[in-house]
């Protein structure tokens, strides 16, 4: 059993030797679950912005960044540190790859970035958008978030996702191929879902070859369609002690060498219905350090 949480910060610190700061935009793209090619109205759990709510706003990229850096400079502003442009706000690869070769770069050398992660669904990954991003990797380091959530079908189905698990496992793989780190999303309390679901949907996207791993905390946010069915039929929710011991069950789980991108999340204080509790960041990530080292404590 490792001792040691494999987290973001600590890998990027390995790999560029300093703090690596990432400048969250909305690259202006849409998303097939809400456009009618595959689905309408997107995932039941997604905000109006996406899942980009804490993504700048503006009228193009170069701003956006700018704002951005601004905003993050009362809070890193000595930090010696290295940038990375994250693309966060719906599917991030779903346009013509000129289009896609125009973002991508134009962010980069706006922001003077060495970095640049990619959020998208897996069924918006095809051979040209692997062959962009294997070109963009030979001079930038290059990771996709594929947004899986869970394995369990079922409630992929009642989430709205709109594609197969094995969609996701020929994406990883066609990425993996090319040299792309990829990082999973997993959303922990879906309504249904048991711890066991939970666990097996980071067992497979680790099976996959995932490279790291983002879990979510299941936020019922104003405007979406999760909660309106919470609203009609209210379905059982973590408490904050439950979500710790559960983090932590995924975290002794997890290989060594799979870094661990995020333990929680964050949601608009405006839009958050429940768990409020979540909404003390702090809190919940300083809960999980001290169970963490409860467990691992020498006896």
């Amino acid at each position: 059993m490792k001792n040691e949480i494999y987290t973001a910060n600590k890998f990027y610190r390995d790999k560029f030797g300093k703090k690596l700061i990432k400048l969250s935009i909305d690259g202006g793209f849409d998303c097939p679950n809400r456009d009618g090619t595959v689905g309408t109205g997107g995932c039941i759990f997604c905000s109006g912005r996406g899942s980009g709510d804490f993504a700048a706003k503006g009228e193009d990229i170069e701003s956006q960044i700018s704002d951005a850096k601004a905003r993050l400079k009362e809070k890193w502003g000595g930090t010696d540190c290295e940038y990375m442009v994250y693309f966060q706000a719906f599917t991030n690869t779903y346009a013509p790859v000129d289009i896609l070769r125009q973002k991508y770069y134009g962010a980069l050398k706006a922001a003077g970035a060495k970095a640049i992660s990619i959020a998208t669904r897996p069924d918006c990954i095809d051979g040209d958008i692997v062959e962009l991003l294997k070109e963009i990797s030979q001079k930038y380091y290059v990771t996709v978030e594929l947004g899986l959530q869970t394995s369990n079908e079922k409630t992929a189905e009642l989430i709205n996702r709109c594609y197969k698990n094995d969609v996701y496992v020929n994406a990883v793989k066609m990425l993996n191929d090319a040299g792309i780190d990829v990082i999973t999303h997993i959303i922990l309390g879906l309504p249904g879902e048991t711890n066991r679901d939970m666990i097996k949907s980071v067992d497979f996207a680790v099976n996959a070859g995932t490279r790291g791993i983002k879990l979510q905390l299941l936020h019922i946010l104003k405007g979406t369609r999760l909660a309106e069915m919470y609203g009609d039929k209210p379905f059982k929710l973590f408490e904050k002690d439950e979500y710790i011991d559960l983090v932590c069950d995924i975290l002794e789980r997890l290989p060594e060498d799979i870094v661990i991108h995020r333990m929680t999340g964050d949601a608009p204080k405006e839009l958050m219905i429940e768990p409020w509790w979540s909404l003390d960041k702090r809190s919940v990530l300083n809960g999980i350090s001290k169970q963490w080292k409860r467990r691992h404590a020498e006896t």
